[in-house]
């Protein structure tokens, strides 16, 4: 089934350099890149993705590290991949979300870590369902940063025409 899977390689993985290492173990999925780009995150982008975790005790450290306050590296790199079961293949190639439980030949068991407050530096975000791609993918990009029309847009008129998603 052709599927979409938003990844994100996190300020931690940008700060230790381990993009191309990423990179080179997702392109082991055969998966296509449909939109690549480097984010500043905000506040507001951070808590929007992370919001299913608002009332985690954590959630404060959480925002901390996705806009990279925690590791000075103000930013992330995002990307959406696209192909036959691209989430499946990407969750197993990145491993356990806690990385002292992920197989160490997968990315967050070779580079992740558990600070000593608890906070996973797990590297790397996959989506975890279709659901969850859709909205993600929907946040991090613009229907225009896309190669695939993947999901409906509509198209608006302001100074330029442009697309939103619907």
């Amino acid at each position: 089934m052709i599927e979409q899977t938003l990844v994100l390689i996190k300020p931690d993985g940008l700060k230790k350099s381990l993009t191309g290492n990423i990179l080179t173990r997702l392109s082991e999925t055969k998966l296509e890149i449909a939109g690549a780009k480097i984010v500043k995150v905000t506040k507001t982008l951070a808590a929007s993705h992370y919001a299913h975790m608002k009332d985690k005790p954590f959630f404060p450290e959480l925002i901390k590290y996705l806009t990279g306050e925690l590791h000075n590296r103000k930013k992330v790199m995002a990307l959406v991949y696209h192909g036959n079961n691209a989430i499946k293949l990407v969750r197993k190639i990145c491993g356990s979300t806690n990385p002292e439980k992920a197989s160490p030949t997968t990315i967050r068991g070779s580079y992740g870590r558990i600070t000593t407050k608890g906070l996973f530096e797990n590297i790397i975000h996959a989506s975890s369902s279709r659901k969850d791609a859709e909205r993600e993918i929907k946040l991090w990009f613009t229907p225009g940063e896309l190669i695939y029309k993947i999901y409906p847009v509509i198209k608006t008129k302001k100074q330029t025409e442009f697309l939103r998603w619907k």
